[in-house]
């Protein structure tokens, strides 16, 4: 009987099973992907259902190309023609007031992962190893050696690097590629995101001078799309902060000074009290939302954790942005409103990929543990994946094949109700007897600090909700 798609190479289910769904039903096929207009990318990424009216989009109701660029206080320039437009979606109503604009995707530029990336001011004793590097630090360079996961410099290093996509077998997994290659984040955005990141720590450290910003999160670990938001992580001290009290001082603060020095171009700033406290805003010059945390520095490491997942096998990246927007598009992926975070299903599609009879994915803390070392330093952290190979997986399996067994192992195996998910170890585990777990509908382990990441799912109508989209 079928296990988590052990039928390597061929469809588990017989074709009616692949048809019950509509999500990929009325998806173009066959369209070269450099031939998708503006509007047809934001049509294939947030309007599943009427995806069969993209050739006839009209590109007349994009709003206006900004002519005049905008600028940060210190005279920075942005060009907004290529911040993303506001797409009609169901997660964030609030955003549909945003005039934004696309730009259309190079898909198969050979820059395509080579970007400007957090050039943090570094502390005193750190200034020939900043995160992760500046043109003036020649160490990155020096001690840089290929691997699988693109190394993150300055445009001024050619990235050699190239991702090479899998080959369509089916398909469905033509549909999944022909998704992934319309939604996926481009250098352009990521640099957006970048040039904020850096305007925002020199304000900080008007207030903060020791502090750095960070961008943590799907920016940066691979899985992040057009429509992504930008996370960031404010370290002040090496020391661990009290998020209750000392956090939120800070937080503030921060808050304070978006609110008054830079409302020019920082709107809307909040202070959400949550378990680990954020300011909540949105950059008008980039057109991007952000949240802002205080020395979670567990963000920081498992971006990169799972940026190498993303980058050891090729199949990975396509498969969890296609589950992204599927939970999406069914509203069972906003932990504010009790159900999964993108973290979350992240972790579960790579649990998934690891439980394989022929695992596509290992265990990288237990086969690369010096290189996910929880007491790393921070500015070393983007450097230690660079070096880790590619994975070499004796799955055959299609995408196709592989999204179906997806949805099969979490309706039909997984143990919900005694079960944890576990990419640590690379396997479900009895759940632990402690307070975080206990009477939690879904458990699912930090890879670091060993939390519930699923923790916002603790109403049984949402967890039926959830569970029910994966029976469907």
């Amino acid at each position: 009987m079928f296990r988590n798609s052990s039928n390597l190479g061929r469809p588990p289910f017989p074709p009616k099973h692949q048809q019950q769904s509509d999500f990929f039903n009325k998806l173009p096929l066959n369209i070269p992907p450099t031939l998708l207009s503006r509007q047809q990318i934001a049509d294939a990424e947030f309007n599943f259902q009427n995806a069969a009216a993209l050739l006839s989009g009209n590109l007349a109701t994009l709003p206006a190309v900004t002519t005049q660029p905008m600028t940060y206080a210190n005279g920075s320039p942005v060009n907004t023609s290529e911040a993303p437009m506001s797409f009609r979606r169901r997660k964030r109503p609030s955003e549909e007031s945003l005039s934004r604009d696309v730009k259309r995707p190079r898909f198969h530029s050979r820059h395509s992962e080579t970007t400007v990336v957090d050039q943090a001011v570094p502390f005193p004793e750190e200034r020939r190893c900043s995160f992760p590097g500046t043109i003036q630090s020649p160490l990155l360079r020096a001690q840089y050696r290929p691997g699988c996961v693109p190394p993150l410099r300055d445009t001024v290093f050619p990235d050699p690097i190239e991702t090479v996509l899998p080959v369509a077998k089916d398909k469905l997994s033509q549909q999944v590629l022909e998704l992934f290659q319309a939604c996926q984040q481009q250098t352009c955005d990521l640099n957006r995101k970048e040039l904020c990141r850096t305007q925002l720590q020199r304000e900080i450290q008007q207030i903060f001078p020791q502090s750095r910003l960070f961008l943590v999160g799907s920016s940066l670990n691979g899985f992040g799309t057009r429509s992504s938001d930008g996370d960031l992580c404010l370290l002040v001290k090496e020391e661990p902060v009290n998020q209750k009290t000392e956090a939120r001082h800070i937080l503030s603060l921060v808050q304070k000074l978006f609110s008054t020095k830079l409302s020019s171009y920082i709107e809307r700033p909040q202070l959400i009290r949550a378990k680990v406290p954020i300011v909540k805003f949105r950059d008008k010059v980039s057109c991007v939302e952000f949240d802002l945390n205080v020395n979670n520095v567990v963000g920081i490491r498992n971006t990169f954790l799972l940026r190498t997942y993303a980058y050891i096998e090729n199949r990975v990246r396509p498969l969890v942005l296609v589950v992204k927007k599927w939970a999406s598009f069914h509203d069972i992926n906003d932990a504010s409103r009790g159900t999964l975070s993108s973290y979350s299903l992240v972790l579960m599609v790579l649990h998934y990929l690891q439980t394989l009879p022929e695992p596509i994915l290992p265990s990288l803390q237990k086969h690369y543990p010096e290189h996910f070392d929880p007491t790393m330093q921070l500015h070393l952290v983007h450097q230690a994946s660079c070096t880790i190979p590619p994975y070499l997986s004796k799955n055959g399996s299609s995408l196709g094949d592989l999204l179906i067994g997806f949805f099969k192992y979490y309706a039909t195996e997984f143990d919900w109700s005694h079960q944890m998910i576990s990419v640590r170890d690379a396997k479900a585990i009895p759940r632990p007897d402690g307070i975080e777990w206990r009477n939690k509908f879904i458990c699912i382990e930090e890879p670091f600090d060993g939390t519930n990441t699923a923790r916002a799912v603790h109403e049984k109508q949402k967890f039926d909700i959830i569970r029910g989209e994966f029976l469907q």
